[in-house]
């Protein structure tokens, strides 16, 4: 026997002991009690929530996963990736220990996947056996002092946001907005022209036709090569539409510490919202506002915090919100304005006009503006932001014939100004402003007139 024979033996009990401890875990140990609607009751002990479990036929070796969503005493409830047709008491459940994980690394840009990292287009081919790196979609943000301050823009080559709006990097921002508003068009102009090193796009609850069109029509050859596309649309379980917002932001975080400056779309948190209610109330969560659990509410301040500047990079994260009805009233919108560094609302009636991008200068706001651009870039938006009020103020007296100039100098010069105005706020989908035509414009517009310049 020769010298390494001890150590070659050990090496082989501690692997044998591995494979054992492996397959121990892996027995099933638990029963399915009930299913009801989306949710699956089984008596697991010891599990946690958010653990994955794997559920199969003994008979047909069918499988799928489901997700511990909560549970009373030994019995949990799952929420499985798929419907409950052949979900019978013979399946056997067993705890994989661990939640929903995801293989990240550079092989998936330029690629769709879904929520649990798998290829849905033709990039599969590339996709390594073992990716560089796996971290599941549940994670805690970054240590808020160890974030660097936001004070770069983040320039998206829309007038509108990057003159009265400006962003920084690391800025997250939620843009609100009735159905036909101009929601996905105005995201899709953002993909398209913004700075960004990756871009990572959350399509969330969307129609499948939609998912192929923002393939065709906003990604040109050289932008897709940089991005991730995360997509769940309506039809998929509750549960997999949540996951996706969560692998969204996985994926940019992946980016973000590799050093890159991140774009994260997230298109929208209303169907995320949608999806959580769904889950909660299958689990006996009770109704709250408008009906949603309040898990929906306790999950956005964690999704949202985890965007924003690190150490190494940054994620510039814009996400979507389906308004119903007065966005005071909404109580999404609501929660998502007050987590958020701004808000983008898009307005119906400019949007009915022909006016777009229909952003509401005046309600919309970008609370790290005035870190990002120079004093007298704020001046000059905060002065043609009063003329665009003045000109509110008078509009109806316009419109029935009893406005009379001379009243108010304010006023008369946004009258005065209020087409070349609309003219700077009016940008064609797909045309991009250089930042620094933006600010001279804007200077242009704020100028005074008159005997008083």
């Amino acid at each position: 026997m020769t010298a390494n024979a001890p150590v070659d033996a050990a090496a082989t009990l501690r692997e044998a002991a591995g494979r054992l401890a492996e397959a121990a875990r892996l027995t099933p140990s638990g029963r399915i009690i009930a299913a009801r609607g989306t949710i699956i009751e089984a008596e697991l002990p010891g599990v946690r929530v958010g653990d994955l479990c794997l559920l199969r036929d003994p008979d047909t070796n069918h499988s799928m996963t489901a997700e511990v969503v909560g549970f009373n005493g030994v019995t949990a409830f799952l929420a499985p990736a798929g419907d409950l047709r052949g979900i019978s008491t013979r399946l056997e459940i067993t705890s994989l220990g661990h939640g929903v994980s995801l293989g990240l690394g550079p092989h998936l840009l330029g690629s769709v996947i879904d929520a649990f990292g798998q290829p849905l287009d033709d990039s599969g081919a590339r996709f390594p056996d073992l990716p560089p790196e796996r971290r599941e979609i549940e994670a805690a943000a970054p240590h808020p002092l160890d974030r660097p301050a936001v004070a770069n823009p983040f320039v998206v080559g829309i007038r509108s946001i990057d003159g009265f709006l400006t962003v920084g990097r690391g800025q997250r921002l939620g843009i609100f907005g009735s159905a036909g508003a101009g929601k996905s068009t105005l995201v899709s102009d953002i993909v398209r022209a913004a700075q960004a090193d990756v871009t990572v796009v959350g399509l969330i609850g969307e129609r499948g036709r939609e998912v192929g069109d923002f393939l065709r029509r906003t990604l040109p050859d050289g932008k897709r090569d940089s991005t991730v596309i995360v997509t769940s649309t309506s039809d998929r379980p509750a549960v997999e539409r949540m996951r996706a917002a969560l692998a969204a932001t996985t994926v940019a975080e992946y980016f973000r510490d590799q050093g890159r400056n991140v774009l994260l779309i997230v298109d929208s948190v209303t169907r995320l919202a949608r999806a959580m209610r769904e889950i909660g109330l299958a689990a006996g969560e009770p109704p709250t506002r408008r009906g949603f659990p309040p898990s929906v509410f306790a999950l956005l301040p964690r999704l949202f915090e985890r965007a924003g500047t690190a150490s190494l990079g940054s994620i510039t994260a814009f996400y979507t919100v389906l308004v119903e009805g007065d966005i005071d009233l909404d109580p999404v919108a609501e929660e998502v304005r007050s987590l958020l560094d701004g808000h983008v609302v898009l307005s119906p009636e400019l949007a009915q006009a022909g006016h777009f991008p229909a952003i509401d200068i005046l309600e919309s706001r970008s609370r790290l503006m005035e870190h990002v651009a120079t004093p007298q870039h704020v001046k000059h938006a905060s002065r043609v932001r009063e003329l665009i009020h003045a000109y509110k103020s008078v509009e109806l007296l316009i419109r029935v014939g009893e406005y009379k100039p001379g009243g108010d100098p304010l006023a008369d010069e946004g009258v005065a100004k209020i087409d070349a105005i609309n003219a700077f706020l009016r940008q064609d989908s797909g045309t991009v402003t250089a930042y620094s035509e933006t600010v001279s414009r804007l200077a242009a517009l704020s100028a005074k007139q008159g005997p008083g310049a």
